[in-house]
């Protein structure tokens, strides 16, 4: 149904059915009280000023005539010129057709809004056009009006040409609106595309910036592997250490430049350490998750804080996460020595021996160790791991 109704007043919009709607309901009202006015009173209503000329008809059909100049306001948009047009021809027909009655209450209103409207649609020249037809409505409105008779028409003129005024008035701010809004739209697409290509110019710079410190790193990388072939396990290990936080310098630096790359899109964090082992703890919302360190807490080297990290990580991840249990680490610094004690329920569905072997394998790589027991469903795990003083 509402698909139906589409089809038959597209651009129709509701204020248009207000308007049209109370005018049809005001002609309607002013030609019902043509039909039921006593011929008595003609004659006093006369000579009291209240009417110029008799009543020359009483026909119910000036009622439907009526409506024949307002309802096309309905479709005002689509040509308000010939829906102007038609009221005026309707109006001139109402006229010849039941000469002196009333028509000024209803008729000098739909007047003065098709001279509104025109002004606020047309062009400068159609408008006057328009105007023209507005004006020639106003007279065939009071020509034969029994109530006012012609005479009006000298105040209806300048009310005429005031809300034509108006019109045109709003129309030239609506004008000057829609100018401004394309103009804020075209300012903002160019500001857009300055942006646009300034981001396209430092992202070719840092690309270039990213390819030229992976060749260096990887070339002095390779010139560190080819100089340990001949050392000793004890010396290879501390060079091979060397090239792990090289390397890690490497990725950081890399981190930077991609992240800029990026837009900023992606946060490309620096690798975890100690020191995050609180916000590690705190993604186990459930249980009651406790970190205790002790010692004198220093700045490792990056090998020892990620491996540190890995490990509790490791471990935490396989602990229950319930509500009445209990997840405490403790870091302790020592002279030579990091210790790393984690306890907790294990979960049941957890792959313990899984994270037991990564995390001891990152033990074992600084030369250190990591001892495990589970009993009746929990978990207490010692890890130590040798650090320089």
């Amino acid at each position: 149904m509402s698909e139906g109704r589409g089809r038959v007043s597209p651009g129709i919009r509701p204020v248009d059915w207000v308007v049209a709607g109370a005018l049809t309901v005001l002609g309607t009202v002013t030609m019902v009280g043509d039909v039921l006015f006593p011929d008595g009173d003609a004659a006093s209503e006369m000579a009291g000023g209240a009417m110029v000329h008799e009543m020359t008809s009483h026909s119910w059909t000036m009622v439907p005539v009526f409506a024949l100049a307002t309802v096309p306001l309905l479709w005002w948009r689509r040509n308000v010129m010939a829906v102007t047009g038609l009221a005026l021809a309707v109006m001139v027909l109402h006229d010849l057709l039941f000469g002196w009655v009333s028509r000024c209450g209803a008729g000098l209103p739909l007047a003065f809004v098709l001279a509104y409207l025109g002004a606020v649609a047309l062009e400068r020249k159609q408008a006057s056009m328009l105007l023209g037809l507005a004006t020639l409505l106003t007279a065939a409105v009071l020509v034969v009006d029994a109530t006012t008779g012609f005479e009006p028409f000298l105040l209806a003129f300048p009310i005429v040409l005031i809300v034509f005024g108006i019109g045109r008035a709003v129309r030239h701010r609506t004008a000057l609106s829609a100018e401004l809004t394309a103009r804020t739209a075209q300012l903002q697409q160019l500001r857009d595309q300055r942006v646009a290509s300034e981001v396209a110019d430092d992202r070719a710079r840092l690309s270039h910036q990213l390819d030229g410190l992976v060749q260096e790193r990887l070339s002095q990388l390779s010139v560190a592997a080819e100089s340990g072939q001949d050392l000793d396990p004890r010396s290879a290990k501390v060079l091979f250490e060397s090239i792990e936080n090289d390397s890690r310098a490497t990725l950081e630096g890399m981190r930077e430049i991609v992240g800029l790359l990026r837009a900023g899109d992606v946060a490309l964090a620096p690798p975890p350490s100690v020191t995050h082992l609180d916000a590690l703890l705190a993604g186990h919302t459930q249980a009651d998750s406790r970190l205790t360190v002790t010692g004198e807490p220093r700045l490792l080297t990056p090998v020892v804080e990620l491996s540190a990290y890995r490990i509790v990580e490791y471990l935490v991840n396989v602990l229950a996460d319930q509500s009445d249990s209990c997840i405490e680490v403790d870091v302790r610094f020592e002279d030579g020595c990091l210790e790393i004690r984690v306890r907790g329920p294990v979960n049941r569905s957890a792959d313990v021996k899984a994270a037991v072997a990564r995390a001891t394998e990152r033990a074992t790589f600084l030369g250190g160790s990591l001892d495990v027991k589970v009993s009746r469903g929990r978990a207490h795990a010692v890890a130590q791991l040798p650090v320089q003083g």
